[in-house]
Parts: structure tokens; sequence; C-alpha cells
């Protein structure tokens, strides 16, 4: 029976579905926006809040709380110094998850995982800076 039961397993040992879940969440503290399936997005919203209540705090024991559930240094300061302040003025609901078409291959339903104060990086956009600096050196040298 399933008598109160948390999560899902996904099929998987609770060492791998905790690593699982921990990665997701580091991805999107990283991308701002991951796409994932809409069972993980559920189950990973769950620890994604967790983390980031234990940011706002800004101790030293959270922080190494945080540090024993994602398992990255870099992710966790990255949360404490980036996500939390934004988060500061907000009791709870830090994600919002979209629903997407099912995958093509299996029918999963996939679904997208944002914050929900914070804008997420657009990668596709080149820096106007670099193409400056690019053109430059072949105009002088030709003129």
């Amino acid at each position: 029976m399933r008598h109160r039961k948390v999560s899902t397993t996904f099929g998987r040992s609770t060492a791998h579905r905790k690593a699982m879940l921990a990665s997701l969440v580091c991805s999107l503290i990283v991308e701002k926006r991951i796409t994932t399936t809409l069972t993980k997005a559920k189950a990973m919203r769950q620890l994604a809040e967790k983390m980031v209540t234990l940011a706002k705090r800004g101790t030293l024991a959270t922080r190494c709380r945080a540090v024993s559930v994602l398992h990255r240094k870099d992710v966790v300061k990255m949360l404490f110094s980036d996500i939390a302040p934004q988060c500061q003025d907000r009791n709870g609901g830090y994600t919002r998850i979209v629903k997407l078409a099912g995958c093509r291959s299996d029918g999963a339903t996939l679904a997208i995982v944002e914050w929900i104060s914070i804008r997420a990086v657009d990668k596709k956009k080149k820096p106007a800076a670099k193409d400056e600096k690019k053109n430059e050196p072949a105009a002088s040298a030709a003129g």
C-alpha cells in the first residue's frame, strides 16, 4: 500500500533518486530555467523551495546543510548570494511549473521549471562588445 508516501520513487534507489533531484536543483540554480518531465518537476520543486528557505536564513549552519544536500559548493554560493536575496520578500512559492506538450518518443508530459522572481539568462544573444572588438583590428589594419 502507498499510504503516507510523499514522492514517487522513479524506479530508482534512494541514493540515485536524491542525487537526481539534487542535480536538477543545481541545474535550476545555475540555468534559472530547465525543462524536465512533469513528475520530476513536481518532486524537484519541494527540494528547491527548501533550499531557498535555508538560503534566506544565511547562517553557516544552513550553508553546510545546503552543501550536504546539493554536493556542490559553487552552486550553494550562487544560491546564497544571487537567488536568496531576490526571494527575501516572498514566503514560499519561489518556483513556477509550466506544462508543455508530451515527448514524441514516450509521451511523457514535459514541463518548464523556473524561478518566479528571477529572469533566465538568454544564451542565444551574443554581447555586442565582442563583435566590436573583432571588427576594430581589421579596420585599423586596412586603414
